[in-house]
């Protein structure tokens, strides 16, 4: 119980900061860049999509030396043979995507009003494979995210455009995700934002924590403690867990609601995945 409690205080989380639910996301969205902008003022917007290494020097000489020779570059390649292997009915991956699945992780996830769900990239790739008759894959790592990867290392350089529409139910699924960011959950009582946004940049035990914005830009993502790839969905879980909190299913309504606001709040910034990460 005191180590608990020493957890809880070192995160600050009697931190008494206002949410504004009832923002618009456009609203919401520019007072999180200020908020960002105003805490390290030295970082420039575009440098959010490296995580921590965007606010810790010491931390970044490390990581370019780790981006020298990618761990991350099997994983692309396995991805691309997976895409491009024709389905038992001859088909393949790019026959479900715009522009043939290259070049379109920009726009995931969305809001389809005809289905009244958030659409993943990952979704997407399941999708494509039950349509064409073969199994789903497994949703947190493995093939479905070294096709993820592929696809994200094709999307490089194109700029996050998440679309939050009127739609009565794209706004529920923004208001749904922007809830979980910020309630707090698990035996720790904490919250995404208390650890990536109230205090990023402050150390946990021997960890910096990164800032909430760009987080998104580089998944799927290899991370040193997995000693492999994986799905977004894999570290909203790992996340759940730190904070003792019993995790969502992947690809959830809870999480993809919660893929939908973490996203949109890095609109404009460009995708950088995969990534590697500790």
């Amino acid at each position: 119980m005191k180590k608990l409690l020493i957890i809880a205080a070192t995160l600050g989380l009697m931190s008494t900061a206002s949410i504004a639910v009832q923002a618009s996301p456009q609203q919401d969205l520019k007072e999180f860049r200020a908020y960002f902008a105003d805490r390290f003022p030295d970082v420039p917007f575009k440098e959010y999509v490296n995580g921590v290494y965007a606010i810790d020097q010491a931390s970044r000489e490390q990581w370019e030396a780790i981006e020298e020779f990618p761990p991350y570059e099997l994983n692309i390649d396995k991805g691309k043979q997976l895409f491009n292997k024709p389905f038992k009915n001859g088909k393949t991956y790019a026959s479900c995507f715009r522009n043939g699945g290259i070049g379109i992780k920009q726009d995931f996830p969305y809001y389809d009003s005809a289905t009244g769900k958030v659409v993943t990239l990952e979704g997407e790739i399941n999708a494509c494979r039950t349509r064409n008759g073969e199994k789903p894959l497994k949703w947190k790592k493995g093939p479905i995210a070294d096709v993820a990867a592929y696809m994200a290392y094709t999307s490089r350089g194109n700029k996050i455009n998440v679309s939050v529409p009127a739609d009565e139910g794209a706004q529920a699924a923004y208001a749904r995700g922007k809830a979980h960011f910020y309630a707090k959950r698990g035996q720790l009582n904490m919250s995404c934002a208390d650890c990536h946004q109230w205090n990023a940049g402050n150390r946990i035990r021997a960890d910096l924590l990164s800032p909430a914005l760009g987080q998104t830009s580089h998944f799927p993502v290899y991370r040193s403690k997995w000693g492999g790839l994986g799905t977004l969905d894999r570290r909203y879980g790992g996340c759940n867990k730190q904070v003792r909190a019993k995790p969502y299913k992947a690809q959830s309504d809870e999480y993809r609601s919660l893929e939908y606001f973490h996203s949109y709040m890095s609109n404009g910034l460009s995708l950088n995945g995969p990534g590697a990460r500790k």
